[in-house]
């Protein structure tokens, strides 16, 4: 079945269709990434787009043996990062229709047609990608059989809304140590990665005012668009820094910290997109390779006074982390977490953690 992927700006390229057989519209894309398309797909941070994958060949190791099961409490060998595909789909070069890979049960195709999401192969990605390099992220359709649909931004709306837990829900560890995890589209080896740590896990949803909880330290997780649409939480980060908890914020959580803090955040042109972007920490050499997913950045020249830059983006000298002077608030603009990518900032929750230990006030 024929394909077309269309951009807003008069693009079209035509190729074959696969996964289910039907349109979507959102914003158009690209992940850098060799690797890793089912934890890109499943993360939330990707709703509402259409995602270009700039690797070649996709589907070759297929999908994971649990790509079907999602599991409340920490799956270790889990795969996915959310319980479904959050992409409103995906394209690519070649695809893949024979996978092989010691984990996987079935193909890339048939996982998308299982959760209705649409693909299109045979494209030129190279093209597209500098397309999208030079006008910057763009509006875009996937039409499968002439089937037309109207143009969607997710960044028009608070998104964050869409995806997520829905009510509050405790993840033990059998730890003495709990943290507030506020999922604003989270991925799940942000609570993975506090659970190994032996932490205990209360998981709230993004409007949840999590500031009269008997918590050691709270989590602003990753989510979707634009940070500026979650006003509510704003304004619950701005009265949770009168506790001074550690706060720790990743990726829309470190947006949402920065504009709690009184700093202003803006949209990038097109995006740091991929598991290869490059970045430093402020006042040293020391450079982290780290994953990435996020469309908009913290302005650091609007940082209030207390509060400094902690990592910037060696490829575009983006804020990439801000942290206070004398309290234990920090945030990162990248994925210690990984899933997928390099684990070289893993240890951030170490330090987070540790932080518990030194905390001003318990409740």
């Amino acid at each position: 079945m024929k394909a077309e992927i269309v951009l807003q700006d008069g693009f079209r390229c035509e190729g074959e269709h696969f996964g289910a057989p039907v349109s979507s519209a959102g914003e158009v894309v690209f992940n850098t990434g060799m690797v890793g398309y089912p934890e890109s797909m499943t993360d939330p941070s990707y709703a509402g787009q259409i995602l270009v994958l700039t690797y070649p060949l996709i589907g070759n190791y297929g999908i994971p043996v649990n790509g079907d099961t999602h599991h409340p409490q920490p799956d270790f060998s889990a795969f996915f990062e959310s319980s479904r595909i959050h992409v409103k789909g995906i394209v690519i070069s070649r695809l893949s229709e024979h996978y092989s890979h010691w984990s996987a049960l079935s193909s890339l195709a048939s996982w998308m047609k299982r959760h209705n999401v649409p693909g299109i192969h045979g494209v030129d990605t190279r093209e597209l990608t500098k397309r999208l390099r030079t006008e910057g992220s763009l509006l875009g359709k996937i039409l499968v059989a002439d089937r037309d649909i109207a143009w969607e931004d997710p960044n028009e709306r608070n998104i964050v809304a869409e995806v997520g837990t829905s009510a509050r829900h405790t993840i033990s560890a059998q730890g003495d140590k709990t943290v507030v995890l506020v999922d604003m589209g989270s991925k799940d080896n942000i609570a993975r990665s506090l659970h190994r740590r032996g932490v205990n896990i209360v998981k709230v949803p993004w409007n949840y005012d999590w500031t009269g909880e008997e918590a050691d330290g709270v989590i602003i997780s990753n989510g979707p668009g634009d940070p500026k649409r979650c006003v509510e939480t704003i304004d619950i980060i701005r009265r949770g820094f009168e506790r001074e908890l550690p706060i720790f914020g990743i990726c829309l959580g470190h947006q949402l910290i920065a504009l709690a803090a009184g700093a202003d955040t803006y949209k990038l042109k097109f995006g740091h997109r991929g598991q290869n972007q490059p970045c430093i920490e402020v006042g040293t050499k020391r450079c982290y390779i780290t994953s990435q997913n996020h469309g908009f950045a913290v302005d650091e020249h609007s940082l209030p006074a207390g509060w400094l830059p902690w990592y910037f983006n060696a490829n575009d000298g983006t804020n990439e982390g801000i942290r206070h002077v004398s309290k234990p608030f920090s945030s990162v603009q990248f994925h210690p977490e990984a899933k997928p990518g390099p684990s070289d900032t893993d240890h951030l929750f170490d330090t987070f953690v540790d932080s518990l230990e030194h905390a001003i006030e318990r409740t």
